[in-house]
Parts: structure tokens; sequence; C-alpha cells
């Protein structure tokens, strides 16, 4: 019985299919690792602003970011940064310090995403996505999971 149940499992081990090699993945800076590159070498930046509660903000992690071809994509033609809007982390980017005033109150939404993603006269939301151009002048907002056919169209035209 041991016998032909180590040459079972050894039958298996070898037949095993080979593991696929991971897919890339988006390599996310924070915005000091940006303000470094851009002065290195200038490009779009895309900016994911985030939340661990937005459950639209989850769903981009395990379906659009996770596709190769947005993967791809970003890492090569864009600066991609990545910030949770509660951070209570002060950032310095540009030049300037930026502080999440709000950190001891409910939605402590930091400052970053305040002045980069808010729209006039409605609330912050997320998800919320802000596109650059080289000379860091946003193009495009978008305030909505975005699925990767969706978000490839989108990083297609910039």
């Amino acid at each position: 019985m041991c016998i032909k149940l180590l040459i079972a499992l050894c039958c298996f081990v070898v037949h095993r299919p080979a593991a696929q090699p991971a897919a890339e993945a988006v390599r996310w800076l924070s915005f000091e690792q940006l303000d470094s590159a851009l002065a290195a070498e200038p490009r779009p930046v895309f900016i994911d602003f985030y939340a661990d509660w937005c459950t639209a903000c989850r769903k981009m992690d395990r379906e659009t970011y996770t596709d190769p071809s947005v993967a791809t994509l970003l890492n090569d033609t864009f600066y991609a940064v990545r910030m949770n809007v509660e951070s209570p982390d002060t950032v310095r980017f540009g030049g300037q310090t930026f502080i999440n005033e709000r950190r001891n109150r409910v939605n402590p939404v930091h400052q970053i995403p305040l002045l980069m993603a808010s729209r006039q006269n409605r609330p912050f939301s997320l998800p919320a996505m802000v596109l650059l151009d080289r000379n860091f002048v946003a193009t495009d907002r978008y305030f909505q999971y975005l699925s990767p056919h969706q978000l490839l169209t989108i990083l297609e035209q910039h």
C-alpha cells in the first residue's frame, strides 16, 4: 500500500504542469519617489487614490491592476503613483509639505487627494484616479470603478 502511494505521489509530482511565470505587477511609486523620477525623466503620471474600506478600489486591485496589459502599459509609459487617502504621513513633494489635517476626524482625507481629486460642489469620493501630462498638468480625472478594458482605453489615449 505504501509503495503504491509513493509511486502515485511521484507520478503526480513528475507530471504536474510547470508553474506559470508571475504576471508583471504595477510598479507603484510614492509621491517622494515620483519627485525624484520626474526630475530624472519627465513622463505622464497616473495617480490612484484609494482607501482600505473602498469596495470598488479593492475590486480594481483584484481585477484591473493585476491585468498584464494594464501593468505593462502603466510601467512602460507612466509613473504610477498610489496613495491611501487616509494616510497620516507627512509627504514632501515638489518643494512643499502636505499633511493629513483631518487625521483625527471621521473621513480623514489627506491634503494631496483633496487638492488633486476634488470636484467642485461634490463630496470627495473613491475610487479617484488622476492623469497628468509630462508637465504635471491634470488632463483627466475618474471617480468610478474602471475595468481593465476601460482603463487600457483611457491610458492608450494619453
